[in-house]
């Protein structure tokens, strides 16, 4: 697909409120897309349609859980209601749990589950059929390079990581019979307000743990922009897998070419934080 000139086209991105999601919004109307946009948090995503819609560009918004299934296929009905099928899917809802297998409660897991995962599904679910319809477009599913390599400090969110890469890798060879793109979009530590907004659990749920995390993606200072548009460059090259940062690039070639070595560094790494813990 030509991301140079994306004049006529309608984009969906979930979460798209804050992060990720908003500067992918913004970027794709830059290029002339209009959006189609779903969130929990609605002040945000008023905020980032305002922005598209200042751009010259539609912004269809919707508060909306990618959890709920029920929420979601009234989200693409009001989007079907304007287009018969969408150009760019791009399913970036994401929330996080820090903390191990042990310490992460069911509740924990079906809220993780729910977003990370269901999310996806969800997205892909209410509106591919009419992409496969009219054979093309592009599906963009956000994972992280904690689906690359899993520590036992994000023990739950690896899990729905490795999840959404397996579902992906699966959906490019399906949808590519339908000549759709799908690529894999696997952050690494990227500055946005995960970091608040996600989950402590165990030893890691006090606020000097919380603060450490924050300060460290603070000082990397990779920003979300960044993944926007690597997002794009992705899309324009039908790119089945893109890490984004020099991290999650690292990540994604370790465990492929030195399995080995990787596991004996994050077994090290997840040491020296069992040590500052005092576990």
């Amino acid at each position: 697909m030509d991301v140079s000139n994306l004049s006529g086209k309608m984009a969906v991105v979930t979460g798209a409120a804050s992060g990720i999601g908003r500067e992918t919004a913004l970027e794709l109307a830059r290029r002339g897309a209009d959006l189609a946009l779903c969130d929990v948090d609605q002040d945000g995503l008023e905020s980032v349609a305002s922005e598209v819609e200042a751009l010259g560009r539609k912004a269809i918004r919707r508060t909306a859980d990618v959890a709920s299934s029920a929420e979601m296929e009234r989200f693409a009905a009001a989007v079907h209601a304007e287009v018969d099928a969408v150009d760019i899917l791009v399913n970036n809802a994401g929330v996080g749990v820090g903390g191990g297998f042990l310490h992460t409660s069911l509740e924990d897991w079906e809220w993780l589950i729910g977003i990370n995962l269901k999310g996806v599904i969800h997205g892909c679910h209410f509106f591919l059929p009419p992409m496969v319809e009219r054979r093309s477009g592009h599906v963009v599913n956000v994972a992280s390079a904690a689906g690359f390599v899993a520590t036992e400090a994000l023990s739950a969110y690896s899990t729905t990581k490795f999840a959404v890469v397996g579902l992906s890798e699966a959906l490019h060879e399906e949808l590519s019979h339908y000549d759709i793109g799908v690529t894999t979009i696997c952050p690494g530590v990227i500055n946005t307000a995960i970091t608040r907004s996600s989950r402590m659990v165990g030893p890691m749920a006090t606020e000097e743990a919380r603060d450490e995390v924050v300060r460290a993606y603070e000082r990397r200072n990779y920003g979300p922009e960044l993944v926007a548009k690597n997002i794009l460059h992705a899309i324009g090259r039908n790119r089945a897998v893109t890490p984004v940062s020099p991290e999650a690039w690292t990540m994604y070639f370790a465990k492929r070419f030195a399995p080995r070595a990787t596991a004996w560094l994050v077994r090290a790494v997840s040491a020296r934080e069992r040590g500052k813990r005092g576990l």
